[in-house]
């Protein structure tokens, strides 16, 4: 009897773990999430905010300013703030330089190196933050990864020796920003120094623009498009000439960033300086949106950042992007 009880206990359990296996093995992979629909979650907003009006040598960047010096709103609605930071209290800068190595470059391949190295030494503060370092043709290579060590930085910006044969720009902004931008735990910016436009990318300028929203990464663009003498008329006064300004300038300016257009090396390290002095000026402002209904549509919200003293608005201008997409994403 105890030999049949043994056998059908034996039996019953074969029996149970085979179907927890099946079980197991039929039940599905919860699928990505990255684009399902929440009800809350952060926007952080990198805040700009500059004079209308300097003198000479006057310093254009406004700190010192409040939490309560801004009002946000999205889709016209009024935010709360959760959270603000200052230029003392700012989180350390992850900047990804990606240098254009397209064919329009061979000529003043060692200006756009001199440039690169620059801008790193320029911006990245020591024993705080952290650079990358990618070049971008037909292909896309990640030279150096994110470092706080300069000299790293100033090697692998000398391993480039030659050129490619096409611009993909755009993949180099989405690889470096969904690949390495979205895991750091600071503010996350991208430098480009290019000559020209895209002509190699899968994605377009909307793709950039989308998962650099998304990734919460500010583009700053630097045209070099005029080497060292300036060949460009309009270049070296910083003006917008063709359609590829163009693109770079909404590339920069819809992620809360800017391009500058210069034509040589003392323009640009006036631009990196500027950078360098903007990204440490920066306010920080995070707030949870309200009264919204996420329905999985890929709609933009649109953001308004104001002064709540309107008389600031007369002397002051505030930069920042002015929308997103309302999608759940995986951010540190």
């Amino acid at each position: 009897m105890r030999k049949v009880s043994y056998i059908i206990f034996s039996a019953a359990l074969v029996f149970t773990i085979a179907a927890a296996a099946v079980a197991q093995e039929t039940t599905p992979t919860p699928p990505d999430d990255r684009d399902d629909p929440v009800s809350v979650f952060e926007v952080r907003l990198p805040i700009t905010v500059e004079k209308k009006k300097v003198k000479k040598r006057e310093e254009r960047l406004v700190t010192n300013l409040k939490a309560s010096d801004f009002l946000i709103y999205e889709d016209g609605v009024l935010q709360d703030v959760t959270f603000f930071t200052d230029e003392k209290s700012n989180p350390p800068v992850y900047v990804g330089v990606l240098m254009d190595t397209s064919p329009s470059t061979s000529g003043k391949l060692n200006f756009s190196k001199e440039a690169a190295k620059n801008f790193i030494y320029t911006v990245v503060q020591l024993r705080k933050d952290q650079a990358a370092f990618m070049t971008f043709d037909h292909r896309v290579n990640l030279i150096q990864d994110f470092t706080d060590k300069l000299d790293r930085l100033d090697r692998a910006v000398d391993t480039v020796k030659d050129t490619g044969s096409q611009t993909a720009m755009y993949d180099a902004i989405w690889q470096f920003a969904d690949e390495k931008l979205r895991s750091v735990p600071g503010r996350r910016v991208i430098v480009i120094i290019t000559d020209g436009d895209d002509t190699f990318s899968r994605a377009e300028l909307e793709d950039a623009v989308d998962i650099a929203q998304r990734t919460e990464t500010t583009i700053f663009g630097i045209s070099t498009k005029a080497g060292f003498l300036g060949t460009v008329p309009g270049v070296e006064a910083g003006t917008v000439k063709d359609k590829g300004d163009k693109l770079l300038e909404r590339l920069c300016e819809e992620t809360g960033g800017r391009a500058f257009f210069t034509g040589d090396m003392l323009e640009l390290e006036r631009a990196f300086t500027r950078i360098s002095k903007e990204l440490k000026s920066q306010y920080i402002v995070t707030y949870q949106p309200r009264n919204q209904t996420y329905d999985g549509q890929s709609r933009k919200r649109q953001i308004e950042v104001k002064f709540r003293d309107p008389s600031m608005s007369d002397k002051y201008e505030i930069r920042t992007k002015k929308e997103y997409r309302a999608i759940k994403d995986s951010l540190r």
